[in-house]
């Protein structure tokens, strides 16, 4: 299968929004990546539910949000009703993971867990039939343009093992730091989906800075 780009929404220029979305559209990304912050969960709050919703009018991409909220549960339908298409929630804030994502599944998403650098891949070895994407958090979630940590191509290359042993179909996907420079090795470790904020929005030519990406995780 292909390996996929998802450009990071929470970079992109908010007073140039929609110009960004229509880059995005027209560039050889897969996935719009958008990041909802509680400032409870993580120190940082981002957009809501109005800038979901006008997002996904002119999107014609996946929507793939992730949730760094407490109490995911509470708004599983809501973010259903927005148009999302993979909904990820994290595993550090929720108690009743399996029944979070029963209900996530239920809603016509597909499920996605995320995991914060501190905690091990193998917590989720009983439930990985049940994730459809899993978002190893490359950074301390809560603010872009962090330095990416280092111990992630273990932890993917660990995660790839769990999926393999239990044959899942599970996805994994890489949040934060992400470059031409680490793209090939992420892939090599097991990784399927790259999310680039910064490194995309921040260079020259965000489209043609997808397709190099593009071409790195496919090479």
């Amino acid at each position: 299968m292909s390996k996929l780009i998802a450009p990071s929404i929470l970079a992109a220029d908010f007073a140039n929004l929609q110009r960004d979305i229509e880059m995005v559209n027209n560039s050889e990304a897969d996935w719009f990546h958008i990041d909802i912050m509680d400032g409870v969960f993580v120190p940082n709050i981002s957009f809501g539910m109005p800038v979901l919703e006008a997002i996904n009018r002119h999107a014609g991409k996946v929507i793939d949000v992730h949730l760094m909220i407490t109490q995911p549960e509470r708004y599983i339908e809501t973010f259903a009703n927005l148009g999302t298409d993979n909904l990820t929630v994290h595993y550090e804030a929720c108690t009743h993971l399996h029944r979070t994502l029963q209900t996530i599944k239920n809603a016509n998403m597909r499920t996605g867990v995320a995991l914060n650098p501190h905690t091990n891949v193998s917590l989720l070895e009983d439930v990985i039939t049940d994730i459809d994407l899993v978002c190893i958090m490359s950074v301390n979630p809560g603010f872009g343009g962090q330095s990416f940590i280092e111990n992630t191509y273990k932890k993917t290359h660990q995660l790839k093992e769990i999926i393999l042993d239990n044959n899942a179909t599970t996805q994994i996907q890489i949040d934060g730091g992400v470059t031409d420079k680490n793209a090939k090795q992420l892939i090599d470790a097991g990784a399927d989906v790259l999310v680039a904020g910064s490194y995309v929005f921040k260079s020259a030519n965000p489209s043609e800075t997808i397709k190099h990406l593009k071409e790195i995780a496919n090479a």
